[in-house]
């Protein structure tokens, strides 16, 4: 009976981090929606009629000033591929196109598949994996994206098949939301930061505060004065050094006791002796 208990509460707390997970994944990816093309080749008079089912993957951290992706992927209809002409096509790559509205200067992603060399009359396959179209926005805000033109080439300015896209206004929208980039906030926090040496001053005040009259004194004789006026073995190792006033005067009271103790003794030797 325990057990049965536990696992019913596991179930119940597992079952929202499952849910958490697949809504995310439903945020992000677009479900895979019939896009009708119109394929022209070039010197090929004929047109081919195509449909895809192309998924979008909606990028979720798109800021301003730096470089986006959009996830294409698509699958063609049972019947209605695309085929490479009567040449073949060698070293081609597949370009996928979103069309993007409703920011101004942000109106197109592009996306480019690996090489491919089909032979004449071959399906042209598809990329297995995400192609990533690549755009930038100089501006926030929210745009709408939708699929738009494939064409296949050896550049995407030199196409050799292009297919543009018949159902465009049936085709639905999908909501782009581009953030404002946040690095301007960070050049006042480098000039406070560059600003501040007030406790030098702090510093100064308190030696200016603490100096007396000797360090006057010392600040009216030279350096070369003071080191020429230090004797050879002077207090740092314990020697002496010069006598001044105050010195000759204590020794002249030494001797002058000095001398009234031998002169008492003299006479107190003359009186004995007497």
């Amino acid at each position: 009976m325990v057990s049965v208990v536990v696992a019913s509460c596991l179930s119940l707390v597992c079952q929202p981090a499952h849910a958490a997970l697949a809504s995310a994944e439903q945020g992000l990816r677009v479900a895979a929606e019939v896009v009708e093309y119109e394929c022209t080749t070039d010197d090929v008079t004929e047109t081919q009629d195509v449909k895809i089912n192309v998924e979008l993957t909606m990028p979720d951290n798109a800021t301003a000033g730096q470089q986006m992706s959009i996830g294409w992927r698509g699958t063609y209809v049972t019947g209605s591929e695309l085929r490479a002409p009567a040449a073949g096509l060698t070293a081609v790559k597949l370009y996928a196109y979103a069309a993007l509205t409703g920011i101004e200067d942000l109106t197109s992603a592009t996306g480019v598949s690996e090489p491919l060399s089909i032979t004449a009359g071959q399906t042209i396959p598809l990329p297995e994996a995400e192609v990533s179209m690549k755009t930038t926005s100089s501006r926030a805000g929210t745009a709408t994206v939708r699929p738009a033109a494939i064409n296949i080439g050896p550049s995407p300015t030199a196409p050799v098949i292009e297919c543009e896209v018949r159902n465009a206004s049936t085709l639905t929208t999908y909501t782009l939301t581009v953030a404002q980039g946040g690095q301007a906030s960070t050049s006042p926090t480098a000039d406070r930061t560059t600003t501040s040496p007030k406790p030098t001053r702090t510093v100064t005040a308190t030696v200016t505060a603490a100096a007396t009259d000797d360090a006057d004194l010392d600040q009216e004789i030279p350096a070369a004065q003071e080191m020429d006026a230090t004797p050879v073995g002077g207090a740092a190792t314990g020697g002496g050094g010069e006598a001044g006033p105050d010195g000759r005067m204590y020794v002249l009271t030494g001797l002058a006791i000095i001398l009234a103790a031998c002169a008492g003794l003299l006479l107190r030797r003359r009186f004995r002796s007497g």
